[in-house]
């Protein structure tokens, strides 16, 4: 089984980004499955806490679901032309290693994973090339294709945040397939 994480950069409750991670988890190849993470309980990111007390335990919880995760799936809105606070603030969380004893990476450190989004005129082009450049700290694994951009989102999304278009409906499929082929082949090496 391929377990898949999915993470939404957004807290909004009818969130077009969350609604995309919902499409992908009802668009999986056999064998695979994607568990939808909430980021809200999450506080800041603030090395005082960790060196005084380790990590709390919103933010162990999300690390170890990151760890037992084959791959991830970010849904990343665009605030301000990059990634929110929210998103940014989950990475800064699970990017740091455990100094131990005894010595643990990060778990982001060499996970793959995939990107989709959902925003207003160019998507969320911006943000992702960010959330990429962010990845590169970790040594993420990041599938370069297919791209997910979901530009004028609120003319593909109904009154209740769910997705009507059914060309970006097979866009979020083909992200997702290639993601599982994607985590199967590194796995494999």
């Amino acid at each position: 089984m391929t377990v898949i994480l999915g993470i939404s950069g957004s807290l909004r409750r009818l969130s077009h980004n969350t609604e995309l991670l919902r499409v992908a988890a009802a668009n999986l190849p056999d064998g695979a499955r994607l568990e939808i993470f909430d980021l809200s309980p999450l506080p800041f990111y603030n090395a005082d806490l960790e060196a005084e007390h380790g990590f709390p335990e919103p933010v162990q919880r999300f690390r170890d679901a990151i760890a037992d995760a084959d791959a991830l799936i970010f849904a990343c809105p665009e605030y301000n032309y990059s990634v929110t606070g929210v998103l940014k603030n989950a990475l800064d969380w699970a990017s740091r290693p455990v100094f131990g004893p005894p010595r643990q990476p990060a778990p982001l450190q060499h996970k793959p994973f995939g990107i989709v989004g959902a925003g207003g005129r160019f998507g969320t082009l911006r943000a992702q090339l960010h959330l990429r450049q962010i990845a590169i700290h970790s040594e993420m694994r990041g599938l370069m294709r297919p791209e997910v951009f979901v530009e004028r989102a609120r003319e593909k999304f109904d009154a209740e945040g769910r997705l009507t278009d059914e060309r970006v409906r097979g866009e979020v499929r083909d992200l997702v397939y290639a993601l599982v082929a994607f985590t199967r082949e590194l796995a494999c090496r």
